[in-house]
């Protein structure tokens, strides 16, 4: 039971560093353009992901059936992969880096399964193609891998259109007539930025959590809870089945994840809304509508996209329907970097610590 509540307390670190370092990247923009004093976009984005993160509960299914083999995920497993996350977001954060936390926690999930099975990949769930739709798919393939390129170039073909439409409809309104309106759009554009973040990022340690206490009860480690803890059961989903996850999880997670957007992350907002590409509140908002949009779809089909993938994409897209020469490439170049690295890195410091351990 120790163990089991010590699974619990860390995923909820992940969760508070989650909402400093990848909220950051939801409200770097509105923050740039100066629409909001970094105070009010903090308070803007703590409210609007707390609402988002109740809403749903399908990446949550991904991340705790869909990934790896449940029956190899124990209490153990799960701190080092949780662990293994943490360690890299917080070495990004350091370097103001705007890397993808969700990658972090997919990266540790299975290399700390690699581990456990003594170097057994076939704990990793690779593929499980949907015989109707690609995108209903289950696995590491179609939940992870493909959304990891796709989400980030739909971000950037998405945010040069809508950028380039914008130029196209506002090329006869005075600078400061489209400052006025794209002003006050940018305040619905950041909130909607803010919901989908909590839709999507939140989730992820609703799943961790709910598989913690599903390996739990199906180890035994929760025979002998009085009767008032009754609610701490889950049991384990027969194959091809998703975990169902508790309210009282969705509502800890949610609460831990605005707490740490209040927390702030400002090393990040500097990177992507002020190093990467000068940005206007026109560009603010085509930025925010591009990646809010890309996530909402990612949060319907349960996959767990990179909030950090999809709005530094929807940046450079914006900046380059501008000029291509208007991005700061060696800014791109580092960014791009992180994003590779993430998973791997992640994965091979989970992995590690299992053996360590």
């Amino acid at each position: 039971m120790t163990l089991i509540i010590c699974v619990i307390l860390v995923a909820l670190v992940f969760e508070y560093i989650n909402g400093f370092h990848d909220t950051a990247n939801s409200i770097a923009t509105v923050v740039a353009t100066k629409v909001l004093t970094p105070r009010q976009a903090v308070v803007l984005a703590a409210s609007t992901n707390l609402v988002g993160a109740l809403w749903g509960t399908a990446v949550a299914k991904t991340i705790a059936s869909g990934l790896v083999d449940a029956r190899v995920v124990s209490q153990e497993v799960l701190i080092c992969a949780l662990l293994g996350a943490i360690i890299w977001n917080l070495a990004t954060w350091y370097w103001g880096l705007p890397s993808s936390s969700s990658h972090a926690l997919v990266g540790g999930l299975v290399g700390a399964a690699v581990a456990a099975s003594s170097n057994d990949w076939s704990v990793v769930i690779w593929s499980q193609p949907n015989a109707q739709h690609w995108y209903a798919g289950k696995g590491l393939l179609w939940k992870v891998i493909v959304p990891m390129f796709a989400s980030p170039a739909s971000g950037f073909v998405l945010g040069f259109l809508l950028m380039a439409l914008l130029y196209a409809l506002l090329r006869n309104w005075k600078p400061r007539a489209v400052n006025a309106v794209f002003g006050k759009a940018q305040l619905c554009s950041a909130a909607g930025m803010g919901f989908m973040h909590g839709t999507n990022d939140a989730q992820k340690t609703m799943g961790i959590v709910a598989l913690a206490l599903a390996s739990g009860t199906a180890e035994g480690r929760l025979d002998a809870l009085p009767s008032w803890l009754e609610f701490l059961r889950i049991s384990t989903p027969a194959p091809g089945q998703d975990l169902e996850i508790a309210v009282w999880i969705k509502l800890t997670c949610a609460v831990v994840m605005a707490s740490g957007t209040a927390a702030g992350g400002w090393r990040i907002i500097k990177t992507l809304g002020h190093k990467m590409v000068r940005l206007q509140p026109v560009h603010g908002f085509a930025a925010e509508t591009t990646s809010a949009t890309i996530i909402g779809l990612a949060s319907h089909f349960g996959i767990p996209v990179s909030t950090t993938h999809n709005i530094s994409a929807a940046i450079m897209g914006v900046g380059s329907a501008k000029r291509f020469s208007a991005l700061k490439w060696t800014i791109v170049e580092r960014m791009v970097w992180a994003w590779l690295l993430t998973i791997p890195v992640s994965g091979a410091i989970a992995y590690m610590l299992v053996r360590f351990f």
